[in-house]
């Protein structure tokens, strides 16, 4: 008798075994198919934001204007809205359905991509790009609080980098697909537009990054919204005096964190805005040359960066390291600072790419690890709300200023456009040694903040 309930025992734990790893490997597909469709999203906005890099010198010609003057174009005009509007979008994506809030977006920007290519004066421009950034503002706060909600918190920073490789696959692919539409668009010279009239090859270009966009937004409705964020948002959405009493509360730990992270950030978009200029101004490449070499950098190391940032922390933290996300931006900010001084300096192409190289893996480090860390270390009903307090400074400082410090200083300090060499040697080397003093300086107090939400979330 025995052994037949051992027996019945043993068929019961094998069913139940089987039944777990079919659901863990629906799971497992889902999962991957989430981070799919966020990244996909995520690649086609970078694509819209780094096109312009590659027209900085067309555009100068046809428009008849300043170093400084283009880079607002490229970070301040974008950043204005992109900043300010993801504040009330983050929480839209705390209380309401974040699919909706990202297909919205991802149309929205498609069309001011596109717009940006039928309109030819500065200020038309100027708004357009505008236009772009409040699409763009409705994508990552509701991405990151998807993802938060969707992957195990052990891999949530490998998760979050996978996500983050949208800027390198978008920007990659910007620079090197960019190229080649300059070089087509070039080639058949200006084009006409049924009630537009005549345009300049490099509005095409806007034309033909923007409209594919459209195609995507009613695929994020393929997505589903967890039960736990239905539930949290229909019944325990954070009052906004909860969120700011939890941001006075852990000051120290958002603060250090957010200005370290927007300091790698303005690193990293000061040198996308400018790079491929540098290399056509001081080393003599053609716009579809600079195009493909700085676009597999970008695609390889930037890439690599935040994914070896993301693998690091997760393994740091699974062997007890609590600090793991803020420590590895720390010391990838340190590791980061000589080869983004040197490359700029070097006289020799196949040096400056390398060191390139070096610094673009180094300085991407953060931009997984950093939101990462933002959905560890608050609450899930604000998640979205903490997503888009961090992406306002963030994008405010290292978008809205990382070009126009670079052009700033090309125009203003060293006062020659050949000069920009300089400027990238000393404006991202600058904000990479301020990144890694607020990191080192916020480690203690985003250790505290962690053990203070722990302790909370048992209590409850």
């Amino acid at each position: 008798m025995s052994n037949v309930n051992a027996s019945a025992d043993s068929v019961v734990i094998t069913n139940h075994m089987q039944t777990t790893q079919r659901t863990h490997g629906k799971n497992m597909a889902y999962t991957g198919y989430v981070l799919f469709v966020l990244t996909l999203a995520y690649t086609f906005s970078f694509i819209d934001r780094q096109i312009l890099s590659l027209l900085v010198e067309p555009m100068k010609l046809d428009l008849q204007i300043s170093d400084t003057k283009m880079s607002l174009l490229q970070g301040l005009s974008f950043a204005i809205f992109y900043t300010v509007m993801g504040l009330p979008l983050g929480r839209m994506a705390d209380k309401y359905s974040r699919r909706g809030v990202i297909s919205g977006g991802i149309a929205l920007w498609s069309i001011m991509t596109a717009i940006c290519g039928t309109v030819s004066s500065y200020s038309h421009l100027f708004l357009a790009r505008m236009g772009v950034g409040v699409g763009e503002a409705a994508l990552s706060p509701a991405a990151y609080s998807l993802i938060a909600d969707t992957v195990d918190k052990k891999h949530l920073a490998k998760a979050i980098s996978v996500y983050s490789m949208g800027i390198y696959l978008g920007g990659g692919l910007a620079l090197i697909v960019g190229g080649m539409v300059i070089k087509w668009a070039d080639g058949i010279g200006n084009f006409v537009l049924p009630f537009v009239g005549e345009i300049y090859s490099w509005q095409l270009v806007f034309l033909c990054v923007g409209l594919p966009g459209l195609l995507l937004a009613p695929l994020m409705f393929s997505i589903k919204e967890p039960r736990t964020h239905n539930k949290a948002s229909a019944q325990t959405s954070a009052p906004l005096h909860e969120v700011i009493q939890y941001f006075k509360n852990n000051r120290k730990t958002i603060l250090f964190h957010n200005f370290g992270i927007a300091c790698a950030s303005l690193a990293g978009y000061g040198t996308l805005a400018w790079a491929p200029t540098f290399l056509i101004r001081n080393h003599g490449l053609s716009g579809p040359e600079a195009g493909l070499y700085f676009g597999i950098i970008v695609l390889v190391f930037g890439a690599g960066g935040v994914m070896s940032g993301g693998w690091i922390a997760d393994k740091w933290y699974q062997s007890g390291c609590t600090d793991a996300k803020i420590r590895v931006g720390f010391l990838a900010a340190l590791f980061g600072v000589i080869p983004a001084m040197l490359y700029p300096l070097l006289g020799d192409l196949t040096l400056v790419l390398i060191f390139m190289s070096m610094s673009t893996f180094f300085t991407n480090f953060m931009m997984g690890v950093g939101p990462a860390a933002i959905q560890e270390v608050v609450p899930n009903n604000m998640r979205g709300q903490f997503s888009a307090f961090y992406l306002f400074i963030v994008n405010l400082i290292g978008l809205g200023l990382g070009p126009t410090a670079v052009a700033l200083s090309t125009d203003y300090i060293f006062g020659m456009s050949s000069a920009i060499n300089y400027s990238l040697a000393f404006v991202p080397t600058g904000a990479l040694m301020l990144c890694a003093l607020s990191l080192w300086c916020g480690l203690s107090p985003y250790r505290k903040s962690l053990a203070e939400l722990k302790n909370s979330d048992t209590l409850s």
